[in-house]
């Protein structure tokens, strides 16, 4: 009784090194960047602005760190302590708080809080642009809800901050 001929040129080495090519094409696949993709072409994704607040980070010129932070002009994102990946600065607002004194005379006079300038603090609101899954639960981003209040690392090449999600607005 003869062999059938292929069955001598299969062995267990080539049964292995077919699952391991099944198990790279399924991850091929399954590859965020290539969901993210069909996610975008079939509507999936929608852009999104942030409001991130970011308070009392002592930092040697706040100016400076946001004018370099505007000119590189993206950030990584952390959300929960996952990263989001990257999104793009759309505006950083200075909030510097004011001292309010109301006069004699029944006027109000608003200045410049000097305390944070002396002691180079920057309390800014980040706002971010980028593309999210919109659910009944609210956006998503990176598999993870962005609601109001939830804490968020944005780094940057010269800078890392935590910040507290002020406001999502979906265009």
């Amino acid at each position: 009784m003869s062999r059938p001929k292929f069955s001598r040129q299969l062995t267990p080495i080539d049964a292995i090194a077919a699952c391991i090519a099944f198990a790279a094409l399924g991850g091929l696949i399954w590859t965020p960047k290539l969901s993210n993709s069909i996610a975008k072409a079939t509507g999936a994704l929608r852009p999104v602005h942030v409001s991130v607040d970011v308070r009392n980070v002592p930092v040697a010129d706040p100016t400076k760190l946001i004018d370099e932070a505007m000119q590189h002009g993206r950030a990584s994102i952390v959300i929960r302590n996952q990263p989001a990946g990257s999104v793009e600065l759309d505006t950083i607002e200075d909030m510097r708080r004011f001292l309010v004194a109301v006069q004699p005379d029944g006027s109000v006079v608003k200045a410049v809080d000097p305390n944070p300038i002396s002691q180079s603090v920057l309390d800014a609101r980040f706002i971010l642009k980028g593309d999210a899954a919109v659910s009944k639960t609210g956006v998503v981003i990176a598999g993870t809800n962005l609601k109001i209040g939830t804490p968020v690392e944005i780094e940057g090449s010269t800078y890392r901050v935590n910040g507290i999600v002020s406001g999502v607005r979906i265009k």
